[in-house]
């Protein structure tokens, strides 16, 4: 028996290579027909799109081209780990602006080092800037000193000097400002002297 003339093609071996070419279209068809139906379901969270992406690659390649370009650009796992960093992200920059005190739940500050509600101590300051330190710091990253560090002595030199030199700045001004009023004093002890002579000339005379 002769194989089936495709197209009108009697020779044999052609005939065998268009039918082989037939057969691979045929399979490349339905496995895009697979293809869309599979990657719709990752793509797209309502059945009823899926099912019409999936009729639409039927036609033989023109639907699962149409297909390629209207799909979603994230598979539905994407989306939801994009949304879960998004609300642990949301969710760390609560935490970090809204501090509750760990005692009494009451509000406070990063610079706060004492409760305002329960008065108990948060944080302890810098011994060199006063910052308020977190207990698990081991330098200070305002002033670069270590925690528990004392103040250096050329502050304090200084701090001790600042006092006795306005001190003396202001000692050395008090006699300028108290003379002129030393001379009205002076003036007045004179005439005061003065008043007994003069009631004393009338009754010599």
């Amino acid at each position: 028996m002769a194989p089936l003339a495709v197209f009108g093609i009697e020779n044999d071996g052609l005939n065998l290579a268009v039918n082989l070419l037939l057969l691979f279209l045929v399979v490349l068809w339905l496995a895009l027909v697979f293809w869309t139906w599979s990657d719709a379901r990752r793509r797209i969270g309502d059945p009823m799109l899926v099912g019409c992406a999936t009729a639409a690659s039927l036609f033989p390649f023109v639907g699962t081209i149409v297909y390629m370009i209207v799909r979603p650009p994230e598979y539905i796992e994407d989306v939801r780990e994009r949304e879960l960093e998004i609300a642990a992200a949301e969710a760390r920059l609560a935490s970090v602006e809204h501090l509750a005190c760990p005692y009494c739940g009451f509000d406070v500050e990063k610079a706060f080092l004492r409760c305002p509600s329960c008065l108990r101590r948060l944080k302890e300051p810098c011994n060199v800037c006063r910052k308020p330190l977190d207990p698990r710091w081991k330098i200070c990253p305002y002033c670069e000193a270590e925690v528990g560090a004392a103040a250096p002595a050329a502050r304090r030199v200084e701090g001790t000097r600042r006092p006795r030199a306005a001190r003396a700045a202001a000692g050395g001004s008090r006699p300028s400002e108290r003379s002129p009023r030393q001379e009205p004093r002076q003036q007045d002890d004179g005439r005061q002297a003065e008043a007994p002579r003069r009631a004393q000339r009338p009754s010599a005379g």
